[in-house]
């Protein structure tokens, strides 16, 4: 088991407390983005879920519920938790396209690495969570428009000739682009965890519920709250893997009720192995999350030469043209285009840090760019309105601080 997460020791300790029947109902996945959390988390239903004797000992188990389990299609798994699924869908789909037209003899690992990219986002839209939510409707006819084209890749049928998988493919990411732009929160809501409740309460035909949280960090006090009284006393049939990159922002009282397993930072050298395994490329030395901003549509140093340009004309007293920015930007889609943007934001400011004024303006500056994020993210609000108001505010506070910006 735990064959397919590379170089993470986390491993043998969940080894050791799945073999010993030590594994507690609730458990915390602790470490960097890109350190294998989720991949971890979704063996570990499987291992859990196996119906064979020797699944201790095979990834490549081919009993049926290891079968749903690794095409993600299982129904005893709940997926929640903001995460960015573009870059992973637009990756995948070129590894899967290529090891297709080279007929390549990891062709069945690729198509499962596309099927599970995309699936890693629509599980998040399972209509028990969003039950009740007005957006049901139109969330759903962009699923079903996936799925219809999933299903034509999917295991076990023969694929398509290579020019209409290409065009299937296309469909799926660009239908997939749209339901995370669309929809996909940044925060939990709170009725999802109330329907998530009532879900573990009912009783699985066969096997053990498991529940998964991705940057369980980023809920807001009411979701923890809930969330809080199911992990006082999990359901028996129900596991809750909890992920995290930054375990301190997790409440103590969560923590308390929690298993921590830690997913150390790896080394270069290890990334690269993971992109060769996993990805097949042996061409690539920088990290596994540089490597995905390579498939934005635009590229981190074009968005981080906006941002330089925004920070400088507000220094200078002067009005950037916000439409022009947002434009080559392209619109800040996907978003984690918009979190690069802010971030570079962040780093020209680096400079003001030497002084007590600077850090003052800093300071005050994240909330901006916390409510630029949000403006967008959370209320719909049009990328352009969204900047300008960014320009207003933080040209008002260079004024009031008397143009501490340089």
């Amino acid at each position: 088991m735990f064959e397919n997460l590379v170089n993470q020791s986390a491993s043998k300790a969940l080894t050791y407390d799945i073999n010993n029947n030590f594994l507690p109902r609730a458990i915390l996945f602790s470490g960097p983005e890109t350190s294998g959390k989720l991949t971890a988390a979704f063996e570990l239903s499987r291992v859990l879920n196996c119906k064979e004797e020797n699944y201790k000992k095979s990834f490549n188990c081919m009993c049926s519920s290891c079968l749903q389990q690794k095409a993600l299609t299982t129904t005893n798994l709940m997926l929640l938790g903001p995460r960015d699924c573009f870059l992973e869908i637009s990756l995948a789909k070129e590894c899967f396209l290529k090891a297709v037209k080279n007929n390549e003899s990891y062709q069945v690992a690729a198509r499962y690495l596309f099927l599970r990219s995309v699936r890693k986002l629509t599980l998040r839209f399972n209509g028990i969570l969003w039950e009740g939510d007005s957006k049901i409707n139109k969330i759903g006819a962009l699923i079903e428009s996936i799925n219809e084209n999933l299903e034509i890749i999917d295991f076990p049928r023969q694929l398509p000739d290579f020019e209409k998988l290409q065009d299937i493919c296309q469909h799926i990411q660009d239908y997939s682009a749209d339901l995370e732009k669309s929809y996909l929160y940044d925060s939990i809501p709170i009725n999802q965890i109330r329907n998530l409740e009532a879900w573990c309460h009912v009783k699985t035909e066969e096997g053990r519920k498991v529940i998964i949280i991705e940057n369980a960090d980023r809920m807001q006090a009411s979701v923890r709250n809930a969330l809080l009284k199911i992990l006082e006393e999990p359901p028996e049939s129900c596991l809750f893997i909890l992920l995290t990159s930054k375990r301190n922002a997790i409440m103590q009282t969560i923590l308390s009720r929690v298993r921590t397993y830690n997913f150390k930072p790896r080394s270069l050298q290890e990334e690269k192995e993971v992109l060769e395994r996993v990805f097949h490329d042996n061409n690539y030395s920088a990290s596994i999350y540089d490597y995905l901003l390579t498939f934005l549509p635009v590229s981190p140093d074009s968005i981080k030469e906006e941002a330089n340009k925004f920070y400088k004309a507000i220094a200078n007293r002067q009005i950037p043209e916000t439409a022009v920015i947002v434009k080559n930007c392209n619109d800040f889609t996907p978003r984690v285009e918009l979190r690069l943007f802010l971030r570079y934001l962040m780093e020209a400011e680096k400079p003001l840090r030497n002084s007590p004024a600077g850090c003052e303006f800093a300071a005050k500056s994240v909330n901006l760019f916390k409510n630029c994020w949000e403006n967008i993210t959370l209320y719909n609000q049009n990328p352009n309105s969204a900047l300008e108001i960014l320009l207003r505010d933080m040209s008002a506070l260079n004024k009031k601080m008397q143009g501490v910006m340089k």
